[in-house]
């Protein structure tokens, strides 16, 4: 299964979502599928790609356990930022007030798949 198809799933199941986009560890789109315009959907998932990075060297540096996810929510949106290998990441973006629950459950199952496409 490719990961065009795979990220198309999760929107498909998350009608309100705007965005989701694989990417590598430099913050480098593998690939994406967006309700929005492209640039914008690569310049969040280097953004956050950044945040993901830092937290993780924190973590590193207090010997906590591996970094499982982070949600990153603001006044208009809400972003979840998922590892799914040391070196690729997901993006997943939706408005502020979309269904945060069912995103998370979506999100996680994708990993899955990604997962087993990856390794």
């Amino acid at each position: 299964m490719s990961f065009q198809h795979i990220l198309s799933n999760l929107l498909d199941r998350l009608p309100g979502a705007l965005g989701v986009i694989l990417a590598d560890w430099e913050g480098e789109a593998v690939d994406h599928v967006s309700r929005i315009g492209d640039y914008e959907i690569k310049v969040i998932a280097a953004h956050k790609g950044i945040i993901l990075t830092n937290m993780r060297q924190a973590m590193r540096d207090l010997d906590c356990d591996v970094l499982e996810e982070i949600i990153v929510t603001t006044e208009r949106s809400q972003t979840l930022i998922l590892p799914v290998t040391k070196d690729y990441y997901l993006v997943l973006t939706l408005p502020r007030g979309e269904s945060f629950g069912r995103a998370l459950f979506e999100a996680r199952r994708t990993i899955a798949q990604l997962r087993r496409e990856i390794l």
